[in-house]
């Protein structure tokens, strides 16, 4: 029988972008049990529910994490209007929606870049981030800000969109799409990376299930889940189709995330050839009481958002459950059986997020 030994992986990592902490059991190279620690950027924003007010506090959702900070603040909205019994005007839900998927964008262009990176292939690193830079011009544009926009509001939105902007957008997008396409094609076709990616890190379907997996990673291994069909939002408007592969392994994992940015280019044309006029926010009055529990999909995968309001302007709890809650179950049961040199490649391919999962 081989030795074991203990090896500590993070959470500070060349490679890995998040602080995630393992301490990896070790037979020779192969991993044969994945320790988790977690807590390293714990900052306690649920506990904000008790010094900033209903509406202060869609500020602090926003910035549970940078990446996925626009629909963490519309979780957090959707769920006291629902106890308030508010609904957002239409307009105001199309541009929710059409932020939402510009999040989605960025967060995959980020992630296959870091990807690359990972795989030491530099140029696609560079070219990716380079095309993500362009959807925050476009937030910049219409937001004020790059990566957190506070433009969420209990109501509805604070800034509205002209023609000019949205015709902006749309053209941004065909854009980014045109040059995206040689980019990705030489990604999932490169012999390279399918050496590394292809077979690794498999999922089935009933495992993916079973241990809660969201998001691409659940839609990798052939589940059609997708929160985007509960229909909240403008999605309830759009054509919305999940995005899945049926291999479960780490390439599987890649391609429904790039095949995301294309459906994501679609939905947001969608949503600007439909989007209504009107008002982007409705006047809210009184404090909320009751409890409401929402759902959307973010970028990594199905985000679970609970608020409890005691009829002052004080929330008596905000709860958050994030996608990479949910993945580090199977993230920890893919890891038994590889290589150490495959672990940082294949926690990329499940896109973690540690702030959010923190906070």
């Amino acid at each position: 029988m081989a030795k074991q030994s203990i090896v500590p992986f993070g959470p500070q990592h060349p490679v890995l972008p998040e602080p995630v902490h393992l301490d990896l059991v070790l037979e020779d190279e192969t991993v044969v049990k994945a320790v988790p620690s977690i807590g390293f950027v714990h900052r306690g924003l649920e506990k904000l529910v008790e010094l900033k007010d209903f509406k202060q506090y869609v500020y602090i959702a926003e910035r549970v994490c940078g990446i996925c900070s626009f629909g963490h603040g519309l979780g957090y909205c959707q769920c006291v209007e629902d106890i308030m019994g508010v609904e957002a005007p239409r307009r105001a839900a199309y541009l929710r929606t059409i932020w939402m998927e510009m999040s989605r964008v960025h967060s995959h262009l980020l992630w296959l870049g870091l990807l690359a990176d990972a795989l030491g292939f530099e140029s696609l690193f560079m070219q990716s981030w380079r095309l993500r830079e362009k959807i925050l011009d476009m937030f910049d544009l219409t937001t004020g800000g790059r990566i957190i926009f506070s433009v969420n509001c209990i109501g509805g939105v604070l800034k509205d969109m002209d023609s000019g902007m949205l015709v902006q957008i749309s053209r941004t997008v065909d854009e980014i799409e045109r040059e995206l396409r040689p980019v990705a094609d030489t990604f999932l076709r490169d012999v390279t990376v399918g050496s590394r990616l292809n077979g690794l890190g498999v999922l089935s379907a009933e495992d993916a299930k079973g241990m809660g997996a969201v998001g691409p990673m659940l839609r990798a291994s052939g589940v059609p889940y997708d929160s985007r069909l509960t229909g909240y939002a403008a999605y309830g408007d759009l054509s919305v189709e999940p995005i899945t592969a049926t291999a479960g392994d780490s390439m599987a994992r890649c391609e429904v995330r790039i095949r995301e940015i294309y459906q994501s280019f679609r939905l947001i044309r969608e949503a600007i050839a439909k989007i209504p006029q009107g008002d982007i926010a409705v006047p809210v009055k009184g404090n909320p009481n009751g409890e409401s529990f929402m759902r959307i999909e973010q970028p990594r995968g199905e985000a679970i958002y609970y608020v409890k309001a005691n009829g002052t302007k004080f929330l008596d709890r905000f709860r958050l459950r994030t996608p990479t809650t949910s993945n580090i179950p199977p993230m920890l049961d893919l890891l038994r059986g590889c290589q150490l040199a495959d672990v940082a490649l294949l926690i990329l391919t499940i896109d973690p997020c540690i702030s959010c999962t923190e906070r």
